[in-house]
């Protein structure tokens, strides 16, 4: 293991490129273990736990169109998730009341409960594996990741 003092003299590019791959791999790992509760806990998929987030956080319910834009994700993909949650009856569709074409999509009550369980346990794992993070340190990073993500892409 280098030591840390070498690794701040090293040039600016390669810290931060060290910081990235820490990073990805630090989110890797969150990821691996989410997708592992939920597999074993509710036989569920991190799509599915996501659509059902967005579904729970919009009580009226979604269109896919928006579901998607907000997941960015296709409606392809929206679609079969949402198909199978029908499905399992955790989700309704609804026809738009002035627009019959339109649907939204919507948690049913049985979705609702599941889901508000499956939001805590998920809460739960994060804190334990971010419990060496005191309020300081999470301000940092909120702080740190909140200007990451006001930098403006490079015109073309």
């Amino acid at each position: 293991m280098s030591n840390p003092s070498s690794q701040n003299e090293a040039p600016l590019d390669k810290r931060r490129l060290r910081m990235w791959i820490r990073m990805l791999r630090t989110t890797r790992f969150v990821e691996a273990r989410l997708r592992e509760f939920l597999r074993d806990r509710y036989k569920s998929t991190l799509p599915r736990f996501d659509v059902m987030a967005a579904l729970f956080r919009a009580e009226d319910g979604l269109k896919m169109s928006a579901l998607s834009k907000q997941l960015l994700v296709s409606n392809g993909n929206v679609t079969g998730i949402v198909d199978r949650l029908v499905e399992d009856r955790l989700v309704v569709r609804v026809i738009v009341e002035n627009d019959r074409r339109a649907m939204l999509v919507r948690l049913s009550p049985k979705g609702r409960e599941l889901f508000s369980k499956m939001a805590a346990e998920h809460e739960a794992i994060i804190s334990d594996l971010f419990s060496e993070m005191d309020n300081n340190d999470l301000d940092l990073l909120v702080d740190v990741f909140s200007r990451l993500k006001e930098i403006e892409e490079p015109s073309s």
